[in-house]
């Protein structure tokens, strides 16, 4: 097949001045094409800051703070997640763990900045590395796919997984003396007491649960579940 055959009746019919300025300006459009498909595709360098409680923005983790010391060491763009009263959301980390690609670097001030325990982070971190991306943490040091840094990656993960199950076994521990006390139960301490909440069921019968989460400060759901139990344990006892 002839290179004409592959144009349009309009640039065939062009003449020669005309079809080589539509030649130059062709040859000019592929390569910014490919100019823009290159710098797409250039390693970038990203920070993530984090502030998860009111009290560590107050003792020198602010995100100002954090976004400084990032762009400092090369970060072009930062995401930032903050404290919404939620655990679990992290919306900005998510958007970040979507755009990278292999070759480029992720930069935090400290590891758990990226997790809510030291191991966690260290599993983030490996899954990083092996996608081909570099992490960064400012006060670790860096950490790539290199063999090098696999077998301080591991040291850390073991270093963490002894912390943690050291952690649990004193848990457990604790718990298991604890057991010996006839007064102990599992859980948190209870927000009201029985006086409280049989005061507040018995506005129930002259009250909506509304009314009575108004009048009382207890929430509906507490009287919902207060109701419950009452009625279960009355039941069992019959």
């Amino acid at each position: 097949m002839k290179e004409n055959d592959n144009l349009s009746p309009r640039v065939r019919a062009m003449s020669p001045e005309q079809r080589a300025e539509y030649d130059r300006m062709t040859a000019g459009a592929y390569q910014l094409q490919m100019d823009l498909k290159a710098l797409e595709n250039a390693p970038q360098i990203f920070g993530y800051a984090r502030v998860s409680t009111p009290g560590q923005a107050r003792e020198g983790n602010s995100l100002e703070d954090q976004i400084e010391r990032l762009q400092a060491a090369g970060a072009v763009k930062v995401f930032a997640d903050t404290y919404t009263g939620t655990t679990t959301d992290r919306p900005e980390l998510d958007k970040l763990l979507s755009v990278l690609r292999p070759g480029d670097t992720v930069v935090v001030t400290k590891l758990d900045r990226m997790a809510r325990s030291t191991l966690q982070g260290l599993q983030l971190v490996q899954d990083l590395t092996e996608r081909g991306i570099t992490v960064n943490v400012l006060n670790m040091g860096t950490i790539s796919n290199k063999p090098e840094d696999k077998v301080r990656l591991t040291m850390f993960l073991a270093i963490a997984e002894y912390e943690r199950e050291t952690i649990m076994q004193r848990t457990r521990a604790g718990k298991e003396i604890a057991r010996r006390n006839p007064n102990w139960r599992e859980g948190r301490k209870p927000t009201y007491s029985t006086e409280q909440l049989d005061h507040a069921l018995d506005l129930l019968s002259d009250h909506s649960y509304s009314e009575v989460a108004r009048m009382t400060g207890i929430s509906k759901s507490t009287l919902h579940r207060a109701r419950r139990s009452r009625a279960a344990l009355s039941a069992s006892e019959e």
